[in-house]
This record gives C-alpha cells, sequence and structure tokens, in this order.
C-alpha cells in the first residue's frame, strides 16, 4: 500500500510540475537581468523584516460586497487587476456577534483556482464559533491578469517581482488582520499552504495574536525551488540563460526566508505538515524548519506535494481541540502509531 502510494504520489506531483513547466515556458519574456536583481537587493541590503512589510499610513476603506471585502493593495503593480485586494469573509453567528468571534485566514497555494473546498472547510471552523475568511493572493482569481494563467506571475524568473509580490502579500494579509482588530475581533487562526504557507511563514513572525498556525507544506527554501525543485524547471532555464547563478536569492534571505525568523506565538501553537514523498518542499527542509523554530510540532503524511492528505491532517488536529465559542488553543498529540500520522517536537539547542 505504502509503495502504491509513493508511486501515485511521485506520478501527480510529475504531472503537475509539467503543467507549471508549460505555463512558465508562456512567461519567457518576464525574467529579470543580472542587472535588474543587483539593484533590486541593494535597495534591500540594509532592510530590516519589520521595515519590509510594515503597515504603513491610515486603515484603507474596505469596501464591502456581499461576503468579499476589497480594499486597494499597499503595493501597488503595473497590473491594474493586482492592485485591488479582495477577500472573502465565511461569518458565524450572526451580525451583532461577528466581530466578538476569532477568524481564521485561509492561504492558498501558488494558481489554486476556485473557493469549493475553503468553503467546505470554512463551515467546519464556523461551526465552531470561528470567522473564516480566504484572502485572494496577487495575481489570483480577480487579480489575475487577462490572458494569463491563474497565479503565474507569482512566482517567475522576474526575481525583484517575486520579492515584490511577497512583500505585498505579507502587508495585505497584516491589513486584514488590522481591520478585524478595529473591529473588535479577538484573535486569529491562520492555515497556509505551499505558497501560501511561506506567506503565513512570515505572518507569523510580525504578528502575535494567533491562537494557531497550520503550515501544509509551506515553501521554505527559494533556493531549493528555483534550482532543485521540478516545480522550477522553467524558471531555472530562464535564469541560466540570463546569466543569473544558484544563491542568487540568499541576500534576500533575511526578509523572505521562513528559515531566517522566529514566529512570535509560543512553538506549541504551531503545526507544520509534511510530504513523505514531497520533492518541492521535501521533509528534510521541513524538518530543517522545525529545528530552527524549536519546539514546533512536525507531521507527516503520505502524499507529494499535491494531494488532501496533509489538509486533512490539519483538519483533525485542529478542530479535534476547537469546542464551541472558538477555544482552539495548541495542538494536541498526534497519532504516532503509522508513518502518515508521526510526529516530532524539535527543540532548538541552547
Amino acid at each position: 500500500m505504502i509503495e502504491v502510494q509513493r508511486h501515485t504520489s511521485r506520478f501527480t506531483d510529475t504531472v503537475i510540475c509539467t503543467l507549471l513547466d508549460a505555463f512558465q515556458t508562456r512567461l519567457a519574456r518576464h525574467v529579470c537581468t543580472p542587472e535588474q536583481l543587483e539593484s533590486y537587493l541593494n535597495s534591500c541590503d540594509g532592510l530590516r523584516r519589520e521595515e519590509f512589510f510594515a503597515v504603513t499610513g491610515a486603515m484603507p476603506a474596505m469596501r464591502s460586497q456581499g461576503a468579499l471585502l476589497c480594499w486597494p493593495t499597499p503595493v501597488p503593480s503595473r497590473h491594474r487587476e493586482n492592485n485591488r485586494v479582495w477577500a472573502k469573509v465565511f461569518w458565524t453567528g450572526n451580525d451583532h456577534q461577528r466581530f466578538r468571534a476569532p477568524t481564521v485566514i485561509f492561504l492558498h497555494a501558488l494558481m489554486s483556482a476556485g473557493d469549493f473546498g475553503y468553503r467546505r472547510i470554512a463551515a467546519r471552523f464556523n461551526a465552531q464559533g470561528w470567522n473564516a475568511v480566504l484572502i485572494q493572493l496577487p495575481y489570483h482569481s480577480r487579480r489575475r491578469p487577462p490572458g494569463l494563467p491563474n497565479g503565474a506571475l507569482a512566482l517567475t524568473a522576474d526575481l525583484p517581482r517575486n520579492g515584490e509580490t511577497l512583500r505585498q502579500a505579507v502587508i495585505e494579509v497584516r491589513q486584514l488582520m488590522a481591520w478585524f482588530r478595529a473591529q473588535g475581533c479577538p484573535a486569529f487562526g491562520l492555515i497556509g499552504t505551499s505558497y501560501g504557507g511561506w506567506i503565513g511563514a512570515l505572518v507569523s513572525f510580525l504578528e502575535a495574536d494567533f491562537r494557531f498556525i497550520t503550515l501544509l507544506q509551506p515553501v521554505t527554501d527559494i533556493e531549493h525551488i528555483l534550482w532543485q525543485s521540478p516545480a522550477g524547471s522553467a524558471v531555472r532555464r530562464m535564469l541560466i540563460q540570463a546569466g543569473i547563478k544558484p544563491g542568487a536569492t540568499s541576500r534576500h534571505a533575511h526578509l523572505t526566508s521562513p528559515l531566517h525568523g522566529q514566529p512570535l506565538v509560543p512553538p506549541d501553537r504551531v503545526l507544520v505538515i509534511g510530504g513523505a514523498y514531497d520533492r518541492i518542499t521535501p521533509p528534510a527542509l521541513l524538518q530543517e524548519l522545525v529545528h530552527r523554530w524549536g519546539g514546533v510540532r512536525y507531521a507527516e503524511v503520505n502524499q507529494g506535494h499535491f494531494g488532501y492528505a496533509a489538509m486533512a491532517k490539519a483538519l483533525a488536529v485542529t478542530l479535534s481541540h476547537g469546542g464551541h465559542g472558538g477555544r482552539i488553543h495548541t495542538a494536541p498529540r498526534l497519532n504516532t502509531a503509522t508513518t502518515a500520522g508521526r510526529e516530532t517536537i524539535i527543540r532548538r539547542p541552547p
């Protein structure tokens, strides 16, 4: 059975990575020059993370369209569609109680389309007294420029734009949290998947009022994605042709690498989930992450990078500790009887 899961997972990952390669091949003109990259890195060298992701100015004017919230992005791009942020809210309780409830934020994967699965997940949180909100990350859904695949511009061979897109996404999440907080929201939860897990990790370095943070196969090392992962093959070819070498993004790691920070919440509120057969964010990288984060929980499921077992594990762990009124605090111990449910708590060395 394990061998069948292994081969099925690798086949699924290969097929999806081939599609990603085809999408990226269409974006051959979206590549930076070494000079453009050097200029961008120079502009970021002296910045601290708190400066790079700072929420500045007055609270943006939130516009409501039914269940959708909309506001202008704090980091405009040259694509008009991407310059408005959209978030879909799944409310719990009645109008008078909704802002008294905690809110879980969903951060989706790269090129994720639709909200059907998140609607079902949100309903489960609503039943336990939580609001849920799905933010559309840059270049996705309503923010997709016409003629381009959903989310394709979020991660390309244009490395400076990748950095600014991350910055845009993190600040937008912080703005959303600030708005909910101003309405009376007492606390938050976060579930981030892959690219969304990368963003969630960076948010966790800047915001402290999370009752739980669950990261499903988060992007941990962009150098691995670009130069070793099967998901980065097309981007890799473009970078090589442009004269950009491995290690080029390392100068930006102090701002955008999950390996170079520490969540502000207690470690027992953080759960990282890996896929045993994942070659995009392999278990060894995620275990290095939890080692550096010392004391956070790590679970592993039998899937590749693409699959549903990780989310099933995330919900089983998080919601089993929920109760009424949004009382989700820390992850309970996981089932350690099988490979698919094994747990490790890795503590940072003194």
